[in-house]
């Protein structure tokens, strides 16, 4: 299984629309996919047709046993979706208290970890979809995760998201054994706008090393697909959007295929 996380302290950015293009177009190839909720609003699960409010189980199950996950507590959470090779750990409103609840408690940080293991053969691919703050959700998830996706709105309040997400990525990479890579997306792109020309601009200036060499234009039919409770290649594979996901897609895939050629290498060495 590979595990890219999805994250930006920041909201409103595109991540649950990222994590949802990308998984269907995985699972459109045939890949089994997992997608993980992490965010205490829930939009990934509401995309899907549940309710955080009312689902019984939700990732807040994982994090209940301080630290330690049941072998079959992942089987209980896990639920269907409109895709058939698309399963989903959904959220619930009870995520929310986490934060407080997990303060003191050893081994919090790699409950998410330890969960995916145990479906580790299970799936092809785990997607996670995280809030938009730093904290043991988010923590979980870069621990868990062999790449970072970061979703930024081509607008200028985005930057300050983004900086605050890399001064996060440099301090999660001092406990790592391997740096954490990360790939920057700029997304919501309208080239009528000023205001996107120059954030594309500045991202494309400053963080070079680390961006995706184009952008997920501005499109309805994502929230047309949202709405329908379908995943955008499914609801129209032509899109405008759909198009930039596949080619970011075809990027992400290099990029892990790089690296794993790259470790295979030093193994060699």
């Amino acid at each position: 299984m590979k595990v890219w996380a999805v994250a930006n302290q920041k909201g409103g950015v595109g991540k649950t629309t990222t994590t949802v293009a990308l998984a269907g177009l995985l699972a459109d190839a045939g890949r089994r996919v997992l997608v993980v909720d992490l965010d205490p609003h829930g939009s990934l699960t509401s995309y899907f047709g549940y309710d955080p409010d009312t689902i019984e189980y939700s990732c807040y199950d994982l994090f209940a046993h301080g630290g330690k996950v049941p072998a079959d507590l992942p089987d209980r959470i896990r639920v269907t979706t409109s895709h058939k090779n698309i399963d989903l750990f959904p959220s619930s409103t009870a995520v929310a208290v986490l934060e407080r609840q997990s303060l003191g408690q050893d081994g919090m940080g790699l409950v998410l970890a330890k969960s995916l293991a145990l479906l580790w053969d299970e799936y092809d691919f785990a997607i996670l979809d995280n809030p938009p703050l730093l904290g043991i959700l988010m923590v979980n998830a870069l621990a868990a995760s062999e790449h970072l996706i970061i979703p930024v709105q081509t607008e200028h309040l985005a930057i300050k998201g983004l900086e605050r997400m890399v001064s996060t990525i440099n301090m999660v990479n001092r406990s790592r054994k391997e740096k954490l890579p990360y790939t920057i997306v700029p997304t919501m792109f309208d080239r009528r706008t000023q205001a996107s020309l120059s954030t594309l601009r500045n991202l494309r200036s400053n963080y070079a090393e680390h961006l995706w060499h184009a952008f997920i234009p501005i499109d309805t039919k994502l929230r047309d697909a949202s709405q329908a409770g379908v995943v955008p290649s499914n609801y129209d594979k032509k899109s405008h959007s759909v198009l930039a996901y596949r080619s970011l897609l075809k990027f992400l895939l290099s990029q892990s295929i790089s690296r794993s050629q790259e470790r295979q290498g030093q193994k060699l060495a």
